[in-house]
């Protein structure tokens, strides 16, 4: 068959991970027509796999693209159905997302989960402004509950700091973090909390989300309580916001493909 995710590799427009700079490569190469007319969800060996006209979808590295839970396949199938004349992986996120648990973090999720580790070591939840007032309100708001959360469930106690002073964490803390994720190590879970945590900034606000303590939207929000407060005094620029906006769909992409794996 034509692989589909093959011809999207042209131009490299899954290749960057910034959401505007992918937009910005594929505007420049023609995208890929759609060529088929049903897409279904069909049970294998695997788990549940997308098929297009009945015919198996593949990653860009050639593994067949099958997830564990059908409601987490329908994520996959339903972007592919939404396109129209044209196949924009810009608006497939889960798609994406898939593509590199598969090809990228089941060769080595190791490195997925210390990189995550290493985000905990400098969180973003554990360094605060010492000023406006208003912005330190807000951050406690959004961001004391999370951390008390992580030492109360968890039995992880972070450190906090004023400004951008780098803050050693205890090795104890970033053990038990540790100890959590590899009990989470499967690569599609492992991908989407890597995503979320590179979107924020913060490994916990990630972990919370997969753990069901905090919903997604509000992970968004605590993420970006700075840039919020900034852009409420500021304002932003075109540019921005359809960065934000892509960045957003990434982060909830990646949270919805979480609560799909439970299903």
């Amino acid at each position: 068959m034509r692989d589909i995710l093959n011809d999207l590799e042209a131009g490299k427009q899954l290749s960057d991970p910034d959401p505007v700079r992918r937009a910005q490569i594929q505007m420049k190469a023609p995208l890929p027509k759609r060529f088929y007319k049903e897409v279904s969800v069909v049970p294998v060996a695997e788990g549940h796999a997308v098929h297009l006209d009945g015919k198996p979808v593949r990653t860009p590295g050639r593994a067949l693209l099958a997830l564990p839970t059908e409601k987490a396949a329908r994520l996959v199938a339903d972007e592919f159905a939404a396109q129209v004349e044209t196949i924009d992986p810009v608006s497939m996120p889960v798609t994406r997302l898939v593509n590199t648990a598969i090809d990228g973090v089941a060769t080595d999720p190791q490195a997925v989960l210390e990189d995550i580790l290493r985000f905990a070591s400098s969180d973003l939840l554990c360094y605060r402004a010492d000023g406006p007032q208003g912005l330190v309100i807000r951050q406690n708001e959004h961001w004391d509950p999370v951390i008390d959360w992580a030492r109360a469930t968890l039995g992880a106690r972070f450190n906090l700091a004023e400004g951008v002073i780098h803050v050693e964490q205890p090795r104890e803390t970033i053990a038990v973090l540790g100890a959590h994720l590899a009990r989470r190590a499967e690569p599609l879970r492992l991908a989407a909390m890597h995503l979320m945590t590179s979107l924020t900034g913060s490994a916990l606000l990630a972990i919370a989300v997969e753990a069901g303590e905090l919903d997604s939207e509000a992970a968004w929000n605590a993420g970006h309580v700075d840039e919020d407060w900034q852009i409420e005094h500021w304002g932003q620029d075109a540019e921005a916001v359809a960065r934000r906006s892509a960045r957003k769909r990434d982060m909830m992409a990646a949270a919805g493909l979480i609560e799909a794996l439970a299903a």
